[in-house]
Order: C-alpha cells, then sequence, then structure tokens
C-alpha cells in the first residue's frame, strides 16, 4: 500500500473537495495542523470547500463552529452540505401543506428557510395529516427514538408521500472506539418497516457533487480532472468522488485505520487513487 504525503497530492490541483468529519476533524476537535494547510492552500492558490452530510445545521452554523474551532478560513460560502441538496428538492417539489421532520428545531432551517410550514414529528397527530405533503429526516436528536418513530412508521402507513433523507451516513464516531447511529441508519430501519422507497441526498449521491461542481465553478473556472476529493470512508466520500469522475484521496484518520486499509479496498472494490495518512502528514 502505497501512502503518500497530502502535501505532494494537492499540489496537482486547482480545488479540493474535503470531508468533515474524519478528515478535518474528530469527537476532539479539529486536528492538529489542520489550519496551516489551508492557509498553505490559499497561498498557492488552491481552492477548498467542504462537502458534508451533515444536516443538522445550516452552512452559516457550520462554519460558525469551524470558527469556534479555530478555522476562521472556512466561511459560509465553503460549506456544500446535503441539507442544502434537500431543501432545494423541497422547494421545488413540495408547494403546500407541512413537511413533517425527524431532527432538532434547528436542523429544519433548511426548510423554513424557503417559506415551508414544517411541524416536528413529535407533534403530529396521526388523527389528522391529510395536510402533512411529505417527511424529511434530517438528524438523529431532537426526537424520542421510541414513540417517535413508531409514530414515523403510522404516518407513512396512513399517508402516501415523498420522504427526503438529507443525510446518507449511517454511523458516526463517537469516540476512538465507539460509533453512534446516524439518520441514515434511522432511515434503513423506517424504510424497511413501511416497505416504502425514500429520497436520499448526500455522498455518495451524484448530485451533491454535481452541486458542489457547480458552485466551485462560479467561483472560478475548473475542470473535474483538475479536482481531488479527499475523504475518510470508501462507500462515501471515496465512491461517490470515482462516480462523479473527479480524482480521490483517501484518509486514514478517520473511519479507517491504516491495518485495515488495504483488506477493505481489496474487499469492496472501491479504489482511491491516492491514501494519505492525514491531510496534514
Amino acid at each position: 500500500m502505497n501512502i503518500q504525503t497530502f502535501k505532494e497530492i494537492s499540489r496537482q490541483y486547482k480545488t479540493i473537495f474535503f470531508d468533515s468529519y474524519g478528515v478535518l476533524r474528530n469527537y476532539q476537535g479539529v486536528y492538529e495542523g489542520v489550519r496551516e494547510m489551508l492557509l498553505s492552500l490559499v497561498a498557492d492558490g488552491i481552492d477548498y470547500y467542504i462537502i458534508t452530510n451533515d444536516a443538522s445545521r445550516s452552512p452559516e452554523q457550520l462554519a460558525e463552529n469551524f470558527v469556534e474551532r479555530g478555522l476562521p478560513e472556512i466561511t459560509t460560502d465553503k460549506i456544500i452540505s446535503s441539507g442544502m441538496i434537500a431543501k432545494e428538492y423541497l422547494s421545488y417539489k413540495i408547494n403546500h401543506g407541512k413537511v413533517a421532520y425527524l431532527g432538532t428545531e434547528r436542523s429544519a432551517h433548511y426548510i423554513e428557510s424557503v417559506g415551508i410550514e414544517t411541524i416536528s414529528i413529535g407533534n403530529v397527530d396521526l388523527a389528522a395529516v391529510d395536510d402533512i405533503s411529505a417527511l424529511v429526516l434530517l438528524d438523529d436528536e431532537g426526537f424520542d427514538w421510541n414513540t417517535d418513530l413508531t409514530r414515523a412508521v403510522n404516518l407513512l402507513r396512513k399517508r402516501s408521500m415523498p420522504v427526503v433523507v438529507a443525510n446518507t451516513d449511517t454511523t458516526y464516531p463517537r469516540s476512538k472506539d465507539e460509533v453512534a447511529i446516524s439518520v441514515g441508519g434511522v432511515a434503513k430501519l423506517l424504510e424497511s418497516l413501511s416497505q416504502k422507497t425514500f429520497i436520499r441526498f448526500g455522498k455518495p449521491d451524484a448530485q451533491i457533487f454535481n452541486f458542489a461542481y457547480r458552485h466551485a465553478c462560479e467561483q472560478k473556472p475548473v475542470d473535474k480532472q483538475e479536482i481531488l476529493m479527499v475523504g475518510d470512508t470508501l462507500k462515501t466520500d471515496i465512491i461517490g468522488g470515482n462516480k462523479f469522475g473527479i480524482d480521490t484521496c483517501l484518509v486514514l484518520s478517520g473511519n479507517i485505520q491504516a491495518k485495515d486499509a488495504e483488506l477493505l479496498i481489496a474487499s469492496t472494490g472501491i479504489i482511491p487513487d491516492y491514501i494519505c495518512a492525514s491531510v496534514t502528514a
């Protein structure tokens, strides 16, 4: 397994797409050296954007969180989230009624910002659901995992409606050795129980890469072969970038450890163009 330095690789590209969790930060905070790495990219005239499946907060809130963690260089215009894609879909498709949501009030920002009335799944009256036009899964917090998931299943049994999953991640690291169930995992459960087919946004779906590519080109024209996707997960970041037709770099600072990387690549058939220990090494 050929492990290269990120600095050596990044200089071959004009634009870098970074995943967030496991690449720039973890449960303890931002990785040491990330700010220096970003400043070095800027000095070399290389653009960068954060492509994240985090739909729990608006781009403004995500940028504010990066600032609080010592990365003022990651401004709102640098963030492309799966919630933005879900918001775009809902703005085109839902023109009446309410949208029920699983998540926190803060995560409902994506829906409310386009003028759609929302209702938390916990406040849905199953005896009066005619005015609910869609269900959107935004976050793994903000609802009761027993009563509200049961309510969501019964809502889908009572009324046909599109179900939007704004975060395709099934788990996320909670500590070095443990993971927590993400809203993508909740979606798989509800999809199985309701026997419906949900609409998913986020990596590895091509739509978020198309959105990011258009956004990057609006700032500065760039060809696909001049873009590198950097991520820590084969089944979202790497396969998504591969399918979109851009080069990919797997970092071993997040979900995949160095001792497992070669076996996982061989068993999945998902092959990154490069492998790095981290974006700071």
